[in-house]
């Protein structure tokens, strides 16, 4: 595939832009994968992507009931840090960061990464407690956060109400410079691209309604809309579908799923230059580049597949949003949308062998799973190839659920969930 580059888009100019090819192919599937990847958001194309890129394996299907990025993907509020307690997580946000920081020139593709760093509000003493744990956590484990006073904090993020008469007053904060967005469409249609350029199949419009295995147990393909597709090894990626999925491999999953919603104001000059995010009250806040403030609600309270949720949890973070800064009290909000989200009793990610042979699974990323896109598929991509766990992504497994080592990452979430 022609790269993209100052030349291509001056020689494009030039003939009226008929030369651009499609970014990605759409063909019809074969009938037999080495691998199947279910579900076509970030995270499985990535996966995908470094199937072919790092291991080799470009006979490669990637599987999605809708259009490709519709789900989770392109319903997100785009954050992207590391800023997580336990070693762990650690581990496995800042190897995503780090791949963040690369991701447009490894795949030629502009997914507009930008380190304008995530702020973390403390309104308590029980939140500056946890939040400078954060820090020395982090810090030990080498990753950037500091601690910033009220003060600092406003200087940092020039809208914000700092006034200690506010309902919840700002005490500190903590801040991650290297934190930051990404534009979530770019994401997916970038690893698209490079995937299929590499030989992978991406097929929309096909969903999975059955998971076939051996009379030895072991996965042999999928049953689908455009019929039985026949594959060794199946990774399914399904966001808030995941339990559904498993299930029709008979594999029980512990996670439940939950609405997350988010909304949009209408555009403004450029106004607020950092991510903002506040537990206590359960809003985040950024400004997109087409000038429009992204902000985030915790998650509903009640389990559902349903992609709106309640009114009342979008007007409690609206009440917060307008609290914490004052200057956006006049805004207009253009939509609201939800996500579903599956969530984990310890609120960390599972990326593990599945106890059926030849069946992989990548789930439980709760609030967090696009901050972790590049990281996720690049040590789900090394399992699958290698039917072994990469040491980064080996804490989380399935077994921990049994054994008891959980990764307890709720107050790092900084939303309720």
């Amino acid at each position: 595939m022609r790269r993209y580059s100052v030349f291509a888009i001056a020689r494009e100019a030039m003939r009226g832009g008929k030369g651009w090819e499609q970014q990605w192919s759409s063909p019809e599937p074969k009938s037999e994968y080495d691998v199947i990847i279910i579900g076509a958001g970030g995270h499985g194309l990535a996966t995908a992507y470094y199937l072919a890129k790092e291991h080799g394996i470009t006979n490669v299907a990637v599987l999605e009931k809708g259009w490709l990025g519709g789900g989770n993907t392109g319903r997100n509020t785009t954050i992207i840090r590391s800023n997580y307690l336990y070693d762990e997580s650690a581990g496995i946000y800042d190897h995503a960061v780090k791949l963040w920081e690369g991701l447009s020139q490894d795949l030629n593709y502009n997914v507009m990464y930008s380190a304008r760093g995530v702020m973390m509000l403390a309104h308590n003493v029980h939140d500056v407690q946890v939040l400078k744990r954060h820090v020395h956590a982090n810090r030990l484990n080498g990753i950037d956060n500091e601690w910033l006073t009220p003060e600092e904090a406003k200087k940092y993020c020039p809208p914000l109400n700092i006034s200690q008469t506010a309902r919840y007053p700002v005490v500190g904060a903590a801040l991650q410079r290297r934190g930051g967005t990404a534009r979530h469409d770019a994401v997916a249609w970038g690893y698209a691209r490079a995937a299929s350029d590499r030989g992978v199949h991406i097929i929309q419009n096909c969903e999975v309604t059955g998971i076939r295995r051996s009379p030895t147990g072991a996965v042999t393909g999928v049953e689908t809309t455009q019929g039985f597709i026949g594959a060794k090894k199946i990774g399914v990626v399904a966001a808030g579908h995941t339990s559904v999925l498993m299930n029709m491999a008979g594999v029980r999953m512990p996670l439940e799923s939950y609405p997350l919603q988010a909304l949009v104001s209408e555009p403004v000059k450029p106004a607020f230059p950092c991510v903002v995010m506040s537990n206590t009250v359960h809003a985040y806040i950024s400004q997109s580049d087409k000038g429009e403030l992204v902000i985030g609600a915790g998650t509903d309270q009640y389990t559902s597949y349903s992609q709106t949720g309640g009114l009342h949890i979008i007007n409690h973070t609206l009440d917060a949003i307008c609290e914490m800064f004052p200057i956006f009290t006049r805004m207009k909000m253009m939509r609201s949308w939800g996500g579903i989200v599956d969530v984990t009793p310890d609120r960390s990610p599972i990326l593990a062998k599945t106890p059926v042979s030849g069946l992989y699974v990548n789930c439980g990323w709760g609030t967090g799973g696009f901050k972790a896109t590049p990281g996720s598929g690049n040590v789900f991509a090394y399992t699958i190839a290698r039917d072994e766990p990469h040491r980064i992504n080996a804490p989380f497994t399935l077994d921990r659920f049994r054994t008891g080592r959980l990764i307890d990452e709720a107050a790092a979430a900084a939303v309720a969930h």
